[in-house]
């Protein structure tokens, strides 16, 4: 946990996905999320967290449903969604909080 809260507060942006293995969208969304990481490059870290193996980590951040993606900019949530999403629209996304 505490590692957690390092990264999130020691990097400038870092966009969370929330996930769980058994998860149909979740899948849908990793190569998503390998396609925005070369889009955004070192501008950015992208970072999943299995809510499974880190519960205690999805409770504290309000996770409901999966996936969730939550972007962190200097520790403090920016933006938040819940469910799949097209790469081009999370990269607007973070594009606004470069």
């Amino acid at each position: 946990m505490d590692q957690f809260k390092e990264l999130i507060t020691n990097e400038k942006l870092v966009l969370v996905d929330f996930f769980a293995t058994w998860c149909g969208p979740c899948k849908m969304m990793a190569p998503v999320l390998e396609d925005l990481k070369q889009r955004v490059g070192d501008k950015a870290r992208i970072v999943k967290v299995d809510v499974d193996k880190n519960q205690s980590l999805a409770m504290e951040y309000g996770i409901q449903a999966v996936p969730t993606l939550i972007l962190f900019s200097g520790g403090a949530e920016v933006w938040r969604q819940s469910g799949a999403m097209p790469v081009s629209a999370l990269e607007d996304v973070m594009k606004a909080h470069f």
